[in-house]
């Protein structure tokens, strides 16, 4: 009895701890894998749902089933493996939105192997840094943006052709197609891999400095993993939802959710190639999709033009929207609620750093506490403190925000270790 009075005192309502002058979390603690030598993908193809539709490319109609992916991360892996890709090799992936990005991901990070996303829209001076950065050993991209590797020296493997030949000037050693067709070596000796083995390597907005390659590991990734399945409550049989990917998978929202996080719990991902308003609205009647995530201008443009964009969509099966980037005002989120009834806002917090989620507001009454990011995400503690002092502050005091748990990174690529 002695030992239960004196443990620390967390305050239910903030969840503050006055000993620590730590912020806890106040959802419930989400369950992490106890087996050490667990790679992300295996984590995620472990996984029992009752999903049959993984990806939908919104534009073609083309789908790949649970068992088509899985089947396609098998052979790509074995192809790799005959490539020379071994434990720590990092691989380039430069390329748009589409249902093939996640094979490529989870095929790589299955090997030990560590995945690094460019922006497509980046130059090829900026890109020629980031290979500089995190020498890439194979590189994946579209025909299109082919010209951005020349020069780089790096094998490329091209997604969206059927043949590796007439590639004058880039060492195109493979296809995607090809390599999906790769019959996989079951006899391969696979190198074990560890939760604290480096998965991806993501380089930050560098909106305080310069780009930054972020490192997480396959644990960051596995702790995210179920924070999305947490927070979605996904993994019902009577809870089968779909989602309309609009974010860019080569950031870490996209990455963690819809490359990763939502293909554990059995959800169906609509996929855009790229973001247009058009394409968008009609993807949600046209696919039944329930979930939307949205940034905030987007979200404007929705409530401004109701009248319209109700008259014109179909939009009865939409029942969440997710917004990120910056807090919602108050006329926004409630001229939302009174135009779309029945459509419920979610906000979101989070960073690279972070592995995506650090604090979000999953329900109505939490999204009317305006102005703020929501609370903190399972398994997650913080502290507000004095950028001048360095001390912790108490509740209600306004400081820089340091978060501490199991989805934060391991540390920065050619950069000082980020430690909380």
């Amino acid at each position: 009895m002695a030992h239960i009075n004196n443990m620390p005192k967390i305050d239910t309502k903030s969840g503050y701890n006055k000993t620590t002058s730590t912020f806890h979390s106040k959802r419930t603690p989400t369950p992490l894998p106890s087996n050490e030598n667990l790679d992300i993908t295996t984590f995620i193809s472990a996984r029992a749902h009752h999903g049959t539709i993984a990806y939908i490319d919104a534009t073609t109609g083309a789908r790949l089933t649970f068992a088509d992916v899985w089947k396609a991360v098998e052979s790509v892996s074995s192809s790799l493996c005959d490539h020379g890709i071994r434990k720590g090799d990092v691989i380039l992936l430069l390329s748009p939105n589409s249902i093939y990005f996640p094979i490529i991901c989870l095929s790589v990070m299955s090997l030990g192997a560590i995945i690094t996303t460019t922006n497509p829209l980046n130059t090829k001076n900026e890109i020629s840094k980031q290979i500089a950065d995190s020498k890439p050993v194979l590189a994946f991209t579209i025909v299109d943006l082919l010209p951005k590797l020349a020069g780089a020296g790096v094998p490329v493997v091209v997604i969206d052709s059927s043949s590796s030949t007439g590639f004058k000037g880039f060492n195109v050693v493979n296809t995607l197609s090809q390599m999906m067709m790769t019959k996989p070596k079951h006899k391969r000796v696979k190198e074990t891999v560890s939760q604290d083995d480096t998965a991806t390597l993501l380089y930050s907005s560098g909106t305080t400095g310069a780009s930054k390659g972020v490192i997480s590991s396959h644990r960051n990734l596995m702790a995210m993993v179920q924070t999305v399945i947490g927070r979605f409550r996904l993994g019902d049989q009577d809870n089968q939802q779909t989602f309309l990917c609009t974010v860019p998978m080569f950031h870490i929202y996209g990455l963690v959710a819809f490359a990763t996080g939502l293909i554990a719990s059995g959800a169906t991902v609509v996929v855009l190639s790229k973001f247009e308003m058009h394409e968008m609205l009609s993807s949600i009647g046209k696919y039944n999709v329930s979930y939307l995530p949205l940034v905030p201008p987007i979200l404007v443009a929705l409530v401004n033009n109701a009248d319209v964009i109700k008259k014109k969509y179909d939009l009865k099966s939409l029942k969440f929207v997710l917004s990120g980037g910056a807090p919602l005002s108050k006329e926004v989120t409630e001229g939302f609620m009174e135009k779309y009834q029945g459509v419920t806002i979610m906000q979101g917090y989070g960073l690279t750093e972070s592995t995506g989620i650090g604090a979000s507001t999953d329900t109505v009454e939490e999204s009317r506490r305006y102005g703020t990011a929501g609370m903190l995400s399972a398994n997650m503690e913080a502290k507000i403190v004095d950028t001048e002092t360095g001390r912790a502050l108490a509740v209600n005091q306004t400081g820089e925000l340091w978060l501490k748990g199991p989805t934060v990174m391991k540390g920065e690529c050619h950069f000082r270790v980020f430690m909380l």
